[in-house]
């Protein structure tokens, strides 16, 4: 016997989760003494300490805690991932999923994805988050995530990976300026004109390496944390820039045209991934997506991985 009941660990995540014994039983609908009681009997169970209660100063976890923490979460998913599979055998899958992705990757490679997803489960209620590479990060460490598209670039370790494919930066011009006639250019040939950045994370460290590994500094203009408005910028002939992500058509929000000129000689490509907590074996929905990416992308130049991702059962 555990020793313990899924109902303990439901009160210690959401004690750990709310900061406070109050604002858990809250959310419980619980009384305080209740879910006071179920973290005692947990720490008890565990034969250590959790959390450290400090009146006024609600809850903190223990080292020990935050392991707990971690797997409890996800022993609390797989009871609800049999709870809703165990009437049907597996059959269709229903619950729910929760996947990220970078913000310049979202238009294009989110939405793809979200489409076929849907409809192939049309019973898994998905939502969905975009934004900046350490929002998605922090997201899926605080378990609000399932798994996220992320360019793989200084991710941790405790993120579990599979490959997409790879993208290629490129060199962004408008249409009518004086080097955008030229089959490709140089790091050199760019770097006396005046950049715009996009200051957002991969992005920015990847450019600066690119410059830096040529001997080169950029001559930055302006700083911009919004890709579009980026792509407007260059469009109106205000700088160049670099970026990875290239939407289908060559033209600005605002229909000015612009031209996307590969890099010679060839720089690094930007690896893009699903990526997904190593400490949690996902639900067999977030499996689900973690596979169709895997096949959606699979007719890309460079996509090279063919790991099988097991959901749990």
């Amino acid at each position: 016997m555990s020793g313990y009941t899924l109902r303990q660990l439901e009160c210690f995540v959401a004690v750990a989760e709310q900061g406070s014994i109050a604002s858990a039983a809250k959310g419980l609908l619980l009384s305080q003494s209740a879910v006071s009681g179920a973290v005692d009997a947990l720490e008890k169970a565990f034969a250590t300490q959790l959390t450290i209660r400090r009146k006024a100063h609600g809850v903190a976890l223990t080292p020990s805690g935050r392991y707990v923490l971690e797997q409890a979460r996800s022993l609390l998913s797989q009871a609800e991932d049999l709870r809703l599979h165990a009437s049907d055998a597996g059959g269709q899958l229903r619950g729910s999923l929760a996947v990220g992705c970078y913000s310049s990757l979202a238009p294009t490679v989110l939405a793809r994805l979200i489409d076929h997803y849907t409809t192939r489960h049309p019973l898994v209620e998905l939502d969905f988050f975009a934004g900046s590479q350490l929002e998605v990060r922090q997201r899926l460490n605080g378990g609000s995530l399932d798994a996220a598209i992320a360019y793989d670039m200084s991710l941790p370790p405790e993120l579990a990976r599979r490959r997409l494919y790879d993208a290629v930066p490129s060199i962004v011009l408008a249409a009518d300026h004086p080097l955008a006639g030229l089959p490709g250019l140089t790091l050199g040939q760019v770097a006396e004109e005046p950049m715009i950045l996009l200051d957002v994370d991969p992005s920015r460290e990847n450019t600066m390496m690119m410059f830096a590994a040529a001997g080169l500094q950029p001559r930055i203009r302006f700083r911009t944390t919004d890709f579009e408005v980026t792509r407007s910028l260059v469009a109106r002939g205000m700088g160049y820039s670099i970026l990875v992500q290239q939407p289908a058509g060559a033209v600005s929000y605002e229909g000015k045209p612009v031209v996307v000129l590969p890099i010679l000689p060839a720089v690094r490509k930007v690896p893009v991934s699903v990526v997904w907590p190593q400490a949690a074996q996902p639900s067999r929905a977030a499996a689900a997506l973690i596979e169709l990416a895997g096949e959606l992308f699979a007719d890309q130049p460079s996509g090279t991985s063919h790991v099988r991702v097991t959901a749990r059962t």
